[in-house]
């Protein structure tokens, strides 16, 4: 598997390839079958096949302060790609001067003089160059020009259609569930782990307290089960069931920071600041509430970490 940075990285003697394209934020199940059919499809040839995405998002380019909260992490989305048998993965900076390039000449630059396309396969509402004027109607269009074909296909699982938007709503919404039926796995936030106020420590539930990127799409606030992940080098591939707590912790004086923190179940020997980790959400527990008391509070924890295990088990 071939990873490249800017097409710049892609080998002058890299041969003919199917390619599919798109921003794939969130590699969905939708995203999922299009890449798949895109690497079965080079097999039946006896070619390559290479998928394009982007960083940053588009939106954050052409539009700043418009774009939807990010599904995946870039890193993410790469190894996501990477899991569905595509045989390179290429990450192109989005640039302004790259959403101002002509249809005709994004296609010649990108699909033609840099990865040889001899088919691409993309989802049937892809757009591409300047103010978004290509389609897939054009895509074939140009395919006929410079010798590939080209086919636009349905982002739909199940019988069902498929959508980053319906996930952030899901999200939105606290149903992490949802957004797990059609992306095909949990949802799952990432950041660095940052030393909070420790509150959880003094209450006996020390918490991995998250630095969340900016623009992550976040679950609504409230109480989850689900997985704390990591590999890093201190601890390669560990998994560990959790307790997810998202919100401002409205029963504390001076609450306000709203935080995605994860108890480890039954660990507190875990040493993990400056650890980058991830957080899988499998199911909601409860919203987020205020207790009139921290006894109160402790009780419900305890009855949270119940349910959490129970989640996980």
């Amino acid at each position: 598997m071939r990873r490249w940075h800017g097409l710049d990285e892609v080998p002058a003697d890299w041969g003919r390839s199917v390619v599919t394209i798109g921003v794939f934020d969130g590699v969905h199940l939708g995203h999922q079958r299009i890449v798949r059919a895109a690497a079965e499809e080079a097999r039946r040839r006896g070619l390559r096949s290479v998928t394009i995405t982007f960083d940053p998002h588009p939106d954050e380019v052409v539009r700043p302060g418009t774009h939807p909260p990010l599904l995946a992490t870039t890193q993410r989305r790469i190894e996501l790609l990477e899991g569905l048998g595509t045989d390179a993965v290429v990450v192109v900076p989005f640039t302004l001067e790259l959403s101002r390039t002509p249809p005709d000449e994004f296609v010649q630059q990108v699909l033609v003089d840099r990865l040889h396309a001899a088919h691409v396969i993309v989802g049937e509402d892809f757009r591409f160059g300047h103010r978004a004027k290509g389609d897939v109607a054009l895509l074939k269009e140009l395919g006929a020009k410079y010798d590939f074909t080209a086919e636009g296909m349905p982002l739909v699982a199940d019988g069902g259609t498929i959508s980053s938007t319906h996930i952030r709503e899901r999200l939105e919404a606290g149903d992490v569930e949802g957004a797990a039926a059609s992306l095909g796995r949990p949802h799952r936030v990432e950041g660095v782990v940052v030393r909070g106020h420790q509150r959880g420590r003094a209450l006996g539930f020390p918490t991995a307290n998250l630095e969340t990127l900016p623009h992550t799409a976040i679950p609504a606030d409230g109480v989850y089960g689900g997985w704390l992940v990591a590999d890093t080098d201190r601890y390669p591939g560990f998994r560990w069931p959790a307790a997810i707590s998202i919100g401002t912790n409205p029963t504390f004086e001076g609450a306000g920071e709203r935080t995605v923190e994860a108890y480890a179940l039954d660990r507190d020997d875990l040493d993990l600041y400056g650890e980058h980790m991830g957080v899988d959400f499998t199911a909601r527990i409860r919203d987020t509430l205020k207790f009139d008391s921290i006894d109160a509070l402790i009780e419900e924890m305890h009855r949270d970490v119940d349910r959490a295990r129970e989640i996980t088990a």
